[in-house]
């Protein structure tokens, strides 16, 4: 079988949330089939370490597409192009989009739809792409997969798509996460928190992370409480808004903030395992892979009771209203008084990590492929 890839997020030392699926899948899809030939398409000059494998073939198209008219040009003139050339059994796409103007199968990984429920938050011709082709995409594939049950439901609701076309692949964790020793614990605090204790937030700064209430949480926090705890950020600062910047500027305990922008995944690694708890209360989730990275590295977590958190967190996390800064904050206060708590917790995590395995992530998404490439066109 001939499977073409949009590859276009795997970028060097770039990966985020798709991106990390894409990688991570891909890698073990790639080894685990031999007997395929994979032609991944990059829109860029390709990274030598994204070749997984000896049955991979490298194809590089332009333009790079990071703007909606170059998203069109990129998958309805190029894209189309190049698959006629190589004449695939299956187009998969692990980022959502997909070319209309293509005759092969295609399997096409949606991740969530927050542009549907947070248009606002998305610049003015974003938001028009994803609201006039996304539908599309979703008509068009031969089958979807996504990342939740709860996105599952969402997709299929809103796009008036049966079930039955949805797979559900569930991310996975990092195989570096896991919990640290004491003495990373100590370097890592003396290099960020000045020997403190933080809790820590991990993700694109945007809007729908809900950092503005969480930033109202941890001042309510350090106002209840007499513990000298850091919030520790990491995140690329790309959707800053006004209204995120408002808020911190109005914080009387900014000064306890660090950001530490992007980092790489050793380091993350670390960041997580030694902190006192993750506070990860978006305001809307696909899935929210700083969960289960947190369970493998044995680090509590506070996390929303919206849309697909709970899913992913089960028992093995406190849910709080991401709306309510004053639900957060006392979620804070309990997991860092009650060690009892913060142990329970920890060993819970530890068992509901088994849920999510990038290589089960791996082994859902090829079942997905077999059924996209073997159905009738």
């Amino acid at each position: 079988m001939k499977i073409a890839v949009n590859t276009r997020l795997l970028l060097k030392d770039k990966l985020e949330g798709i991106g990390w699926f894409t990688f991570e899948t891909l890698k073990r899809i790639t080894n685990d089939h031999p007997e395929h030939q994979f032609y991944f398409i990059f829109d860029r000059k390709h990274d030598p370490e994204f070749i997984f494998s000896s049955n991979i073939t490298p194809v590089e198209i332009g333009p790079q597409a990071r703007h909606p008219f170059l998203y069109w040009i990129w998958f309805e003139y190029s894209i189309p192009r190049i698959l006629k050339k190589i004449n695939p059994d299956l187009f998969l796409s692990p980022d959502g989009y997909l070319s209309l103007s293509t005759k092969y199968p295609s399997l096409t990984v949606i991740h969530d739809l927050n542009f549907e429920h947070f248009p606002e938050d998305l610049p003015c011709l974003e938001r028009k792409y994803y609201h006039r082709y996304f539908p599309r995409f979703a008509r068009k594939a031969k089958r979807i997969a996504t990342v939740s049950e709860y996105s599952k439901e969402d997709i299929a609701r809103l796009y008036d798509v049966s079930p039955g076309k949805i797979d559900v692949v569930y991310n996975g964790a990092n195989e570096s996460f896991a919990p640290v020793d004491v003495q990373t614990i100590k370097n890592i605090k003396a290099k960020y928190t000045n020997g403190c204790p933080y809790f820590v937030f991990v993700g694109s700064l945007h809007p729908r992370k809900n950092l503005d209430n969480l930033f109202k949480a941890f001042d309510l926090f350090r106002k209840k409480s007499d513990q000298d705890v850091k919030l520790v950020i990491v995140g690329a600062k790309k959707w800053w808004t006004k209204k995120i910047r408002d808020t911190y500027q109005e914080m009387e305990y900014r000064s306890e903030i660090i950001f530490t922008g992007r980092v790489i995944a050793d380091e993350l690694k670390n960041i997580i395992g030694s902190a006192l708890a993750m506070t990860y209360v978006s305001s809307f989730e696909g899935f929210g892979i700083p969960i289960t990275e947190s369970f493998y590295c044995g680090t509590p977590v506070i996390t929303s009771n919206v849309t697909s958190m709970p899913e992913v967190a089960g028992d093995a996390a406190l849910l709080v209203d991401p709306s309510s800064p004053d639900s957060i904050a006392e979620a804070m206060i309990r997991i860092s008084t009650d060690d009892a708590l913060r142990n329970q917790l920890i060993e819970k995590g530890h068992k509901r990590k088994l849920m999510f395995s990038w290589q089960n992530s791996a082994d859902k998404l090829w079942a997905s492929i077999e059924k996209a490439a073997n159905m009738d066109m």
